[in-house]
């Protein structure tokens, strides 16, 4: 195998934990006094949206000055809290009747925060899934049991299911980011032991993040997934019920349209397919490049680190090794496999339950019906899904050899 020269990778200069990969490693739960609205909002969420208030009390809202945060784990906070009102106020009226403008007391202060973080003024899946847990017993572990929210949508059980059970996907991928650096180091110094063992260790973490994924069945419940919790992941790009976008208030004269929080966001999946080389199809590849943009700074900054290495997978070729090109392929399958049940995850608590609530009679019948089609970060679903995993399997060296 050539030598592959590269810069050194160090994981804390890019936000990533040994033991939680990109979750945000205790997340801040307070922020100073003077912003108790933005947390007594976010905290009463559910209930203010199931009486109609929310809009109400955000329009008494005094525009607070983000000035007085301080350090990452209160930006992300804030950005946290107001983005849950944000997504509430949009949708309390469900998709007949979304907002059109966001008002300035909201609008304002969620920008700057914005802007302070490298983040888009939108509830990101960093804020949902990395940046919202906490646990229940300080000195107990990161199991389902033992994790809860800080802030929540109505959904109930199935919304407090749905984020833990994706945080614990993310956590299950810190190792094979950990092997991905290994991977990288192996290459700078031709060490073909090490390379292995940092492939193994990216094959066995994807194929854990699967295990976790197969958790969503049992907390979850498709209804009240498609029918409750799904319309507050909605941005206002690429969706009819938003056609133009969203004007916020005081920032700018025209509307704003941005995507909705995507899996497509997730800073471990695009850190793999980086690593592994996977070429996706146009369209497809510049959906996740624009996804990149909901993630934050230091995270975007590896997968591009990543990404400008030289090929992986033709290293491993020229190096004609029975073992690497096996390790490689093991990756590159789990990768497939993860893919694919997610396909099956989507048809489950999307196609299904859209499809039998326009059939029925039933109380959620035509509710969101207008993203049955299209997922909440702007894509059509089902088809980018399959595209992207046969992309994936496309890069499989067997089928090449």
């Amino acid at each position: 195998m050539e030598h592959t020269c590269t810069d050194h990778i160090d994981l804390d200069s890019f936000h990533v934990s040994e033991e939680y990969g990109f979750l945000l490693e205790k997340p801040a739960t307070d922020l100073p006094e003077y912003y108790d609205v933005w947390i007594d909002l976010a905290s009463n969420l559910t209930h203010l949206i199931h009486t109609h208030q929310l809009r109400d009390l955000v329009h008494k809202m005094a525009n607070l000055s983000p000035h007085h945060l301080r350090g990452h784990r209160q930006l992300r906070l804030a950005h946290l809290a107001l983005g849950f009102i944000v997504m509430g106020y949009v949708w309390q009226e469900g998709e007949h009747l979304p907002a059109q403008v966001l008002p300035k007391a909201l609008a304002l202060p969620f920008w700057l925060v914005s802007q302070r973080l490298g983040l888009p003024p939108i509830l990101t899946y960093a804020d949902s899934v990395l940046a919202n847990w906490k646990l229940r017993d300080s000195t107990g572990g990161m199991d389902i049991g033992n994790l809860d929210l800080v802030f929540s949508f109505p959904g109930g059980e199935s919304c407090r299911g749905f984020f833990l059970v994706s945080l614990l996907v993310e956590k299950a991928g810190s190792s094979g980011i950990q092997g991905a650096l290994e991977v990288m180091k192996a290459r700078a110094t031709c060490d073909l032991i090490m390379l292995q063992k940092g492939l193994h260790k990216v094959a066995q973490s994807l194929r854990e993040m699967m295990k976790m994924l197969k958790l969503m069945h049992r907390h979850v419940d498709p209804v009240s997934f498609h029918g409750t919790l799904r319309i507050f992941f909605s941005g206002w790009r690429d969706n009819p019920m938003l056609p133009d976008g969203l004007h916020y208030e005081g920032i700018c004269d025209e509307p704003i349209q941005l995507s909705g929080g995507s899996a497509a966001q997730s800073s471990s999946i695009q850190c793999f397919d980086a690593l592994l080389g996977v070429r996706h199809e146009d369209q497809a590849n510049a959906f996740l490049k624009r996804m990149r943009d909901y993630m934050p700074l230091a995270h975007r900054r590896l997968i591009e680190t990543l990404s400008k290495h030289p090929s992986l997978r033709d290293s491993i070729l020229s190096g004609s090794s029975p073992s690497l090109c096996h390790a490689y392929d093991a990756c590159v399958l789990a990768l497939v496999e993860l893919r694919s049940y997610h396909i099956c995850m989507v048809a489950r608590f999307i196609t299904v339950p859209g499809s039998q609530a326009r059939a029925s009679h039933c109380p959620l019948r035509g509710i969101c019906k207008a993203l049955d089609n299209t997922g909440t970060g702007g894509s059509k679903p089902i088809g980018f899904l399959k595209s992207v995993r046969d992309a994936t399997r496309r890069m499989l060296i067997s089928d090449h050899m």
